[in-house]
């Protein structure tokens, strides 16, 4: 059984499109969450991830666009908020809104969280990981953090696949993952996209320059 593992699409339908493009074949995908936010395209993205049928877990921007509550945001993550609230549509809002926090699946092999069992904003990084936050499943897939990693454990693994559409560890690549759940094994994956596309976008789209800058910069 192999696993496509995506998080932290944030409106980035070309980063997706390269995601999805690049990664072999696979028996199931899942997605933890943020699939908008930031960058321009949060339409194409729901509608990506809605025709797929991918399993998916509510981000906090995701909550954010959903609930229209992006006052605790920076000024880039509230651009990103106000941008999907402006374009997408009563439907695909509801969508977003209906997300649970957590999700159980393939028979209970793979639990899907945003950002920590007990905490779906809580920020946990690659060396937090740790057995305390796996239960029965063999597998434990969270986001948030946008920094690409995995922990192997006797209970299990504990991985975050890394950022689609907004890297936070130093390469800008789009970051995903495999798991094949038969052989305990993680494949961490990046893959080259068009950042210039992107970037130009973000100008017409009238959203900040930096978030732009930072897909440059993995960071």
């Amino acid at each position: 059984m192999r696993v496509g593992l995506v998080s932290d699409i944030h409106s980035n339908r070309v980063a997706l499109e390269a995601v999805l493009e690049d990664m072999p074949a696979v028996d199931a995908l899942a997605c933890v969450g943020d699939v908008v936010g930031y960058n321009p395209w949060p339409a194409e993205c729901v509608d990506a991830v809605r025709e797929r049928e991918i399993p998916t877990v509510m981000g906090n921007h995701d909550r954010a666009v959903a609930e229209d509550t992006a006052f605790r945001f920076n000024s880039m993550a509230r651009a990103g908020v106000e941008h999907a609230r402006r374009v997408l549509d009563d439907d695909r809002l509801e969508w977003l809104g209906a997300l649970p926090d957590e999700r159980t699946v393939l028979d209970g092999r793979v639990k899907l969280v945003h950002g920590h069992p007990d905490d779906p904003d809580r920020y946990t990084y690659p060396e937090e990981f740790s057995a305390s936050m796996l239960d029965d499943e063999e597998l434990l897939v969270l986001g948030h953090t946008h920094v690409q990693g995995h922990e192997r454990f006797e209970e299990g693994i504990v991985c975050n696949p890394g950022s689609v559409g907004q890297p936070r560890d130093g390469d800008p690549r789009a970051a995903y993952a495999i798991a094949d759940l038969d052989a305990r094994e993680i494949e961490e994956r990046r893959v080259e996209y068009d950042v210039d596309a992107v970037a130009d976008a973000v100008e017409r789209a009238g959203l900040p320059e930096s978030i732009a800058r930072r897909l440059y910069e993995g960071r």
